[in-house]
Formats: C-alpha cells, sequence, structure tokens
C-alpha cells in the first residue's frame, strides 16, 4: 500500500502493509530486523504500540478515523511504550521518516491500495 501525507505533498510509504487482525496486531514488526525507506506498517485498530523484543526504533504516527495525524513520537526505541487515545490507528515507519518528511500533528494522510 502507498502512504501519501496530503498535507506535506510527500510519500511516506510507497510499501507498507496492514496489520489489521488481533494476531497481526500483536505481531507487529517483531519478526522484522530491519523497516527500510519506502516501507511501513499501519495497524487497524490500535490506541497504543510498544517495543519490547523489536530490534530497531521506528518512528509513529498516531491518526484519527479520517486518517488525520493527532500524536507523533520520534526514533521510539526498544522496550518503549506510546499511548494515545483519541487514536484510531497507528502508522509504524522507519525511524527518521517523520523528520525527512517533515510530518506533523493535524496532517491528513491518504491510503493507496
Amino acid at each position: 500500500m502507498r502512504i501519501k501525507n496530503l498535507t506535506k505533498g510527500v510519500v511516506l510509504a510507497d510499501d507498507a502493509a496492514t496489520a489489521s487482525t488481533s494476531r497481526e496486531r500483536r505481531t507487529g514488526l517483531l519478526k522484522h530486523d530491519s523497516l527500510h525507506p519506502g516501507q511501513g506498517l499501519w495497524i487497524v485498530p490500535t490506541e497504543a504500540v510498544h517495543t519490547f523484543g523489536m530490534k530497531f526504533p521506528i518512528d509513529v504516527l498516531f491518526l484519527d478515523r479520517r486518517r488525520r495525524i493527532v500524536k507523533v513520537r520520534q526514533n521510539m526505541g526498544r522496550g518503549r511504550i506510546a499511548v494515545c487515545w483519541r487514536a484510531h490507528s497507528v502508522l509504524e515507519l522507519p525511524a527518521g521518516a517523520v523528520e525527512a518528511t517533515g510530518s506533523a500533528v493535524g496532517d491528513q494522510l491518504e491510503f493507496e491500495k
């Protein structure tokens, strides 16, 4: 899936996967050794993520139902938890993606399959 930040006019990911079942959400990125530029994981629905057992840091975008960014957590290292009760889903990206794209709270995202 391709994910664009319409507000900034940039592509956040051109090879994003979706974790929408209970099993997929529990596993998330735990089975990965890395996340390359252009990759991402959209976890839906969820209001919280953790990095216990992960091998690399990630950038986390919390999204509302309209896919607008409501919270940003950059460079989230191993053994951390992030929560946003207003979120409906989370987009996990490689560390540095948020800074590289200028993505921020209030930005509107578009998901293309």
